[in-house]
């Protein structure tokens, strides 16, 4: 895929309706011939919009007015370039526990959660936060996720969560300011709520930090998941993350997981990973599809504020 179809497609699928300031920022650098330019000196994985937004954003740059935008890019382009080869994209989105929550807490408890591409770990405390299907409230904590839930039924209860640890290339540290600043910075502009969400999951976490590995989600998966106690449901997953690693990488993990003495759920863009027979998603934007042990469940909005479930096979 081109440059001006990544920011073309960004635009249609995940940012309208969604963010009004990155659907007109990702339209503009699709037609700009200086700006794909510069993008394409950059290695494929690091001409993604969110990563080009949020440098921005991090370094104090104009998000909300497509020319401005353009100026500082062009003005600060050796800056801009040096920090998106070395940053990701690691939007730690607590939201996404609200569409993993109905399957953590339907397996048998207790459970070892292990998430791959944990960023700063901030979904390894689904049993810490509350959520609010509809009118029903689930748990009693902070943040409280909202979740739009359709064909079925909330959660009655909230796992009970005995071991986590999260699995990244490189992980975030909650308390170090500059860590904080760069998840802020990934948050789409007009998200307040995220924002505070962010902080309140944030403090979960500073209060009881989570084991979080430095290492490869193949070469370093195996000897992570022989730590977590025995007696629990050991839990990998992942959420909005293979979409960075290279596919034949991805293809090696998928095999492995599969290989683990325990669960695995996914919740991933289909186009990622693959599903068979899938039916379409409930209306226009970006979906993802919730995964059990590869079996697809549900459809899900990318931060966790909607999940459809999938008609149960006759």
């Amino acid at each position: 895929m081109s440059t001006t179809d990544i920011y073309r497609a960004f635009a249609e699928r995940e940012a309208r309706g969604v963010s009004p300031a990155y659907e007109r920022l990702s339209r503009a650098v699709a037609r700009d011939r200086k700006l794909l330019a510069l993008l394409d000196t950059l290695p494929p994985a690091k001409r993604q919009p969110n990563l080009l937004f949020g440098v921005v954003r991090l370094g104090g740059g104009p998000v909300d007015d497509p020319a401005a935008f353009r100026a500082y890019v062009l003005a600060h382009w050796p800056d801009v370039a040096a920090q998106m080869r070395v940053r990701a994209t690691q939007t730690n989105e607590a939201g996404r526990c609200a569409v993993l929550l109905p399957v953590l807490a339907a397996l048998p408890q207790p459970l070892a959660l292990l998430e791959v591409g944990a960023s700063a770990g901030l979904c390894l405390y689904p049993d810490r936060y509350a959520y609010r299907y509809g009118d029903r409230r689930v748990g009693d904590g902070e943040p409280v996720l909202d979740c739009d839930l359709t064909g079925a039924e909330p959660p009655q209860r909230l796992p009970e969560v005995v071991w986590r640890a999260g699995l990244d290339v490189n992980p975030l540290d909650v308390t170090d300011p500059a860590d904080l600043a760069w998840l802020d910075a990934l948050i789409w502009p007009e998200h307040r709520h995220r924002r505070d969400r962010l902080r309140a999951a944030a403090a979960v976490a500073a209060a009881d930090p989570p084991l979080l590995v430095r290492g490869d989600l193949v070469d370093d998966l195996p000897a992570l998941a022989e730590q977590a106690p025995p007696g629990a449901t050991l839990v990998v997953f992942h959420s909005s993350v293979l979409y960075q690693v290279p596919p034949p990488r991805r293809e090696a993990f998928t095999a492995l997981v599969r290989t683990l003495t325990g669960r695995w759920l996914a919740n991933e863009d289909p186009s990622v990973l693959p599903h068979a027979a899938l039916p379409k998603p409930p209306g226009d934007g970006f979906h993802n599809v919730l995964a059990l042990d590869g079996h697809p469940l549900a459809w899900t909005r990318g931060h966790g504020q909607a999940i459809t479930w999938l008609p149960t096979p006759t």
